[in-house]
């Protein structure tokens, strides 16, 4: 492995990351609700959950998925299906205020579903079977694996920490509160829709 493939990784990575999907969404929706903190954990659990994937990826998913494709589609129909109660949860709470002085367990919360959510990502799942098969050379060793995880694992969760610092900005959350059941509501509508894009396609 060389530097320029480690560097093709991580701009290949941060060009993912900025294209708009159900991660950013949940991320961004969970910090505005919930604060940074909150925002912070989810994005680690998505991070934690992408970095599992391109493990995975180097050990050889493309071939299993290539084998065994009810294995992906069954990742599929769970993510998809998990994005639609999510949905279904934060179309409800849309007109709930925000709960003083925090959630107990909240936290472990936050992280579970950013775990969930990558788990069953179409976008992580593809990222990790087609594009790290291309970028990085057979017969890696076992230290240059775990270094490419361990790269994957703490660029996602420093951009979602980045991401939850901005949206957690005390305008930035008073702009959400103002327009909580609208924004809400919103995000439910998009989260559920490619939810059931995913179910359907």
């Amino acid at each position: 492995m060389t530097w320029e493939t480690a560097l093709a990784f991580n701009v290949t990575l941060l060009v993912a990351w900025i294209v708009p999907g159900p991660a950013a969404l949940v991320a961004i929706r969970t910090t505005l609700a919930e604060g940074r903190g909150a925002g912070a954990l989810t994005g680690a659990g998505l991070a934690v959950a992408a970095s599992l994937w391109t493990a995975a990826a180097l050990m050889g998913l493309e071939a299993v998925l290539a084998v065994a494709p009810w294995a992906g589609m069954a990742l599929r129909v769970g993510g998809a299906l998990y994005l639609v109660w999510i949905a279904w949860g934060t179309w409800r709470g849309a007109r709930d205020p925000l709960p003083e002085g925090g959630v107990a367990g909240a936290g472990r919360r936050a992280f579970l579903r950013g775990a969930l959510v990558n788990l069953g990502n179409p976008k992580s799942i593809l990222f990790a079977a087609a594009v790290l098969v291309v970028i990085f050379p057979p017969g890696l060793s076992g230290a240059e694996k775990t270094l490419v995880v361990a790269n994957h694992l703490a660029l996602e969760a420093a951009l979602y920490a980045l991401l939850a610092l901005v949206m957690g900005t005390a305008p930035v959350r008073r702009a959400y509160l103002g327009a909580k059941l609208w924004i809400d509501r919103g995000a439910a509508v998009v989260l559920g829709g490619l939810g059931l894009r995913l179910l359907v396609r």
